[in-house]
């Protein structure tokens, strides 16, 4: 662990690079560049509110605000969005920088850390751009939203340990991609992001309970809308998750790195 870490110091300047090249690289012809990173997942998130509050009436139990539920909804399709991007880029940044691990002599790990930076700066500005449009509907955060880092942490350790470790199983099966967007869209389904909580049946609360997506989504929503606090128990769960990932992840990490170059 020591060495990975000294490892990712002494390349800090290529992970950097790497990260501003890879921002600019996804949006490199558009003219709004990366205002799409903002503009996507609110445009999601707004059309999500628009039909369900104002076309089918839909509203949070116990709240009459008409603004309340596209607070909801963009909190909550906030924290899985870092989560999904995570994933989703963890699992295939091996065979998506595959000629440059084998050009380029540099710590594997690296890669992921790229990832991770670049979906963090993403979601910071993500959250800025979600706290404007709160202002424009007079709905103002409270102090609660000073527990939106811990969320981050979580949610980021849980989807690095997780993407991580199926970016390796998809070197040397490329199916692991195709199967996880599949049970990314269950999962997110799955996850109290459209709906509330309370709605689900109590013969399948233990989903919720089984769920670590379902604690860190909610405690985002209650910063965001309601100006809570977290169970803090109900972190118990994804906190589980993420070191038990983490700590699988690097193992397998460390047994694989040698066989990745030439499985690509």
């Amino acid at each position: 662990m020591k060495q990975m870490l000294l490892a990712l110091w002494r390349f800090r300047h290529f992970v950097l690079a790497s990260i501003k090249s890879d921002l600019k690289g996804r949006y490199a012809r558009s003219r709004l560049g990366a205002l799409w990173f903002i503009l996507n997942p609110l445009a999601q998130a707004a059309i999500f509110a628009l039909i369900l509050s104002e076309v089918l009436g839909a509203r949070l139990p116990g709240v009459e605000s008409k603004s309340a539920y596209a607070v909801y909804l963009m909190a909550g399709t906030a924290a899985w969005g870092l989560f999904s991007e995570i994933v989703t880029r963890s699992t295939n940044i091996f065979i998506e920088y595959a000629n440059v691990m084998k050009k380029i002599t540099f710590p594997r790990i690296c890669l992921p850390v790229i990832v991770g930076g670049s979906a963090l700066l993403n979601h910071v500005l993500l959250l800025l751009a979600i706290f404007v449009v709160f202002v424009f509907f007079g709905h103002l955060p409270g102090k609660a939203v000073l527990v939106l880092p811990l969320g981050i942490v979580l949610i980021t350790l849980f989807a690095f340990g997780l993407g991580v470790l199926l970016g390796i199983f998809n070197v040397f099966n490329r199916d692991v991609s195709q199967v996880l967007n599949v049970a990314l869209q269950i999962w997110f389904w799955l996850t109290p992001i459209v709906y509330p909580a309370e709605v689900v049946p109590k013969h399948m609360q233990w989903a919720l309970q089984v769920n670590p997506m379902a604690p860190l989504v909610r405690l985002y929503q209650q910063a965001m809308l309601y100006g809570q606090w977290p169970e803090w128990s109900t972190l118990f769960v994804p906190a589980l998750f993420a070191l038990g990932f983490g700590l699988l992840t690097l193992v397998v990490f460390i047994r694989a790195n040698a066989d990745l170059v030439d499985a690509l």
